[in-house]
């Protein structure tokens, strides 16, 4: 069994701000930083570090994506699938964090919006029926992709973040695991009642497994007649950026490498806490030695 990540890779350029700038204001920020990221990226190293082979398809621009590449590598993420555009930037994101830790994200697309049929076919050629095929909300021909990952026998895993109209003009039925927050199941489902959503869903695409994340309140699982549920760890929040993403890897990363849905849902639980104690995307994800070796306290 193959795991392939069709998906995102950005420059992260991350301010340190008192609050979210307002519209009409201009405000210094206290810092910046510059880290790789992307969800696709981060979704990546995640998985590499969870234990897992992964190979990474996507694009970068030729002139400034050759960190994001380098970074990959030193985590041992197969880079053969990504292109290097001539003429086109590789996609950046503007990150605003708070004091809280709390973040919010201005995207700009950039290469990861020149996929191409020729690209995916040729990528998806080296995958067949049970490999694992991960993708997010950040490239563009996403259809292409799963109806192309589908014919192929692949298990599709989204996580349709960031949320938009895009995501419910995909063959969703055709996902084998969805990788969601509350609000993105919402829009999903088509309502604004946030009760039952686990349920809703589960109707609406009965075929699929369903990882619902809660916030504060945990994670919710079901496949089928399954039902779990796991609690959140006390830890200081110093930066959610890549909390969703690492949770995706290490979530996934475990079920590839035979763990069951519980200790899959523990261990990426434990993992993205301690990423949210972390600066930063790419630099905040641990490694699965780390995450076994973890004290954590669950929240009561």
């Amino acid at each position: 069994m193959k795991l392939l990540n069709f998906g995102s890779l950005n420059i992260d350029y991350v301010y340190k701000v008192d609050h979210f700038v307002r519209p009409g204001e201009t405000m210094s920020s206290e810092s910046r930083q510059t880290f790789c990221g992307g969800k696709g990226l981060n979704q990546s190293i995640a998985l590499a570090r969870a234990g897992v082979q992964v190979y990474h398809a996507g694009a970068v621009g030729k002139a400034d994506g050759d960190m994001l590449r380098e970074v990959l590598q030193k985590n041992h993420v197969n880079i053969d699938f990504i292109r290097q555009c001539e003429d086109v930037a590789t996609g950046h994101a503007i990150i605003q964090v708070n004091h809280s830790g709390q973040n919010c994200i201005l995207l700009y697309g950039g290469a990861n919006q020149t996929m191409t049929e020729q690209h995916i076919d040729e990528t998806l050629a080296g995958f067949s029926s049970g490999d694992f095929l991960i993708l997010q909300n950040e490239i563009n021909n996403m259809r292409y992709i799963m109806e192309q990952a589908h014919k192929k026998g692949l298990v599709i895993v989204l996580n349709p973040s960031p949320m938009n109209e895009k995501i419910l003009e995909l063959p969703l039925e055709y996902v084998d695991y969805f990788m969601l927050n509350e609000v993105e199941a919402a829009d999903i489902c088509g309502t604004e009642d946030k009760d039952g959503l686990l349920e809703q869903l589960a109707q609406k695409y009965p075929g699929a497994k369903i990882v619902l994340t809660l916030g504060k309140h945990g994670v919710q699982y079901k496949d089928g007649d399954q039902v779990l549920s796991h609690g959140i760890y006390k830890v200081p929040v110093v930066d959610t950026t890549a909390a969703g993403d690492t949770f995706t890897g290490f979530f996934i990363g475990s079920l590839a490498q035979g763990y069951a849905a519980d200790e899959a849902l523990r261990l990426a639980s434990v993992a993205s806490s301690i990423a949210v104690s972390r600066q930063g995307a790419e630099t905040s994800i641990p490694y699965m030695d780390e995450v076994k070796s973890s004290k954590l306290e669950a929240e009561s």
